[in-house]
């Protein structure tokens, strides 16, 4: 008899007990051999005074099994309570977010009868990074970052879930022609790791029509890789063009640790009613389960869902009188697929899993040369209320000198000055390029800091500065729009 796998389990809020008991009740009757810690997260613990929802003795169970399956949880309104979600993936390294956005039909009604999509999303960076400041009275700053370490595990993952389920493209989606450094950066890493999958064919587009074409045509789609915002927003899209949201499971991936959910939330209104379609919590289970090298109790449990669901035996938010056949509660439904362990679906293709193989080793990257770096100006922002730039240009001119002048002023990334226009709109917050007077002299860490004295002795509000840097010859920042 098979070892029992340690997990952790939360049985959530709402919904969340329910469509949590109905899952368990389903692996456990397949044949998953589990051995379940069950801790307290969500509306209890943050209103005890726990501002992130979960205790120190939670955080000690999820190190110890590793496997988190999780149930919607309720965030109280105001009080500055933190998301769980991110707090979760944040602590425990949970770079991949990985959605299944599929069909049913005929029996969830949808526009696209072939879709079979899985969204990987990178979880850690981007501006989920949360990196923000108010620089001025009327702007706001939220910072991009993407990493190489970061793009790279996350593109690996991408063609490492190909190969292992046999799928036969992956699509990167980025906006790199407008952000040429961040999603730059992004792209490059992709073309870089597919060139090693030679076996799994590649390609990218720009995220706006990549985006159309998924909502247009979602069968020319197999694996989709992005980074955290655009992954956010598209796969709730594509969950709900697959049919519903409420059928979509979804895993969060680490080097170490996992956690497994459904992406709809708790649903207060409909708790303790018998009502919940466990599906997407259910379905989530299932990834779990092929996550833990479970294969088998994976797929009894999937294709005795799929037979339940072309047999029409549906939860009120999927039942259709031209195609269902019995309405049943959360309960109900758990037994009927229960029921039906050992079936295969008839209409729709049997799933099969198999075994994890290993994966493909990683070329170490970090024993490429650093970039030789220089030094050669600085962007300083400076927060000017008129909003008028040749006002600005005539005050912060005066603190030329020491080797540095001030080459332009933008505001939100357009020009201004010099040879700006009267059109132009501008917020209070302007961007002052200082370099070398002379091109090609190289500027030092003290002719900047003896720049920032000047403006700070000229009377200037500085809200923050950048670092103007080359690496390897080539600059480390963007020009600005019209410059």
């Amino acid at each position: 008899m098979a070892a029992k796998v340690p997990i952790t389990v939360a049985h959530g809020d709402g919904i969340g007990p329910e469509i949590m008991d109905a899952t368990l009740r389903i692996i456990l009757a397949a044949g998953a051999p589990l051995d379940i810690e069950t801790i307290e997260i969500g509306e209890k613990v943050y209103l005890r005074g726990n501002s992130a929802g979960i205790e120190p003795s939670a955080w000690e169970s999820l190190r110890r099994t590793k496997v988190f399956l999780k149930a919607p949880i309720t965030t109280p309104q105001g009080g500055g309570f933190k998301s769980l979600n991110v707090t979760t993936r944040k602590t425990l390294g949970l770079y991949a977010n990985v959605r299944p956005c599929v069909s049913y039909h005929p029996f969830v009604e949808t526009k696209h009868h072939n879709m079979n999509v899985v969204i990987v999303r990178e979880n850690e960076e981007d501006l989920y990074a949360g990196i923000e400041y108010r620089l001025t009275d009327g702007e706001m700053e939220c910072l991009k970052l993407i990493s190489r370490p970061g793009s790279e595990k996350i593109v690996r993952y991408a063609f490492e879930y190909a190969r292992q389920h046999n799928r036969k493209k992956v699509t990167c989606f980025t906006k790199d022609n407008i952000m040429k450094m961040t999603d730059g950066l992004f792209h490059k890493v992709f073309d870089e790791i597919a060139a090693e999958y030679p076996e799994v064919q590649n390609e990218h587009w720009i995220v706006d029509i990549g985006a159309a074409k998924l909502a247009d045509t979602p069968e020319a789609f197999d694996v989709i890789v992005m980074p955290n915002l655009y992954g956010d927003i598209l796969s709730d899209v594509a969950a709900q063009i697959a049919g519903s949201v409420g059928l979509a499971g979804s895993a969060n991936i680490g080097d170490h640790c996992a956690m497994f959910e459904a992406i709809h939330g708790s649903a207060p209104r409909r708790a303790g009613q018998n009502l919940a379609n466990p599906s997407g919590l259910l379905l989530g289970a299932v990834l779990m389960l092929v996550h833990i090298d479970q294969p088998e109790a994976a797929e009894r449990v999937h294709n005795a869902w799929l037979r339940t669901l072309e047999e029409g035996v549906h939860t009120y938010d999927i039942y259709a009188e031209n195609v269902s056949k019995q309405k049943v509660g959360t309960r109900e439904f758990a037994d009927a697929v229960i029921a039906r362990l050992g079936k295969k679906p008839e209409t729709f293709r049997p799933v099969s899993y198999a075994h994890r193989r290993p994966a493909a080793a990683a070329k170490d990257r970090r024993a490429q040369a650093r970039s030789k770096t220089e030094l050669v100006g600085v962007d300083i922002f400076l927060e000017w209320p008129s909003r008028n730039p040749d006002e600005l240009a005539k005050t912060i001119k005066r603190v030329d000198g020491d080797g540095l002048k001030l080459l332009v002023i933008s505001n939100r990334g357009l020009k201004v000055w010099p040879d700006g226009v009267p059109e132009t709109f501008c917020t209070d917050s302007f961007r002052c390029r200082y370099t070398a007077a002379e091109p090609g002299t190289p500027v030092t860490q003290r002719q900047v800091l003896a720049l920032l004295e000047r403006v700070d002795a000229a009377g200037l509000a500085v809200v923050k500065t950048e670092s103007l840097r080359n690496f390897d010859g080539k600059p480390g920042y963007t020009l600005s729009q019209g410059e």
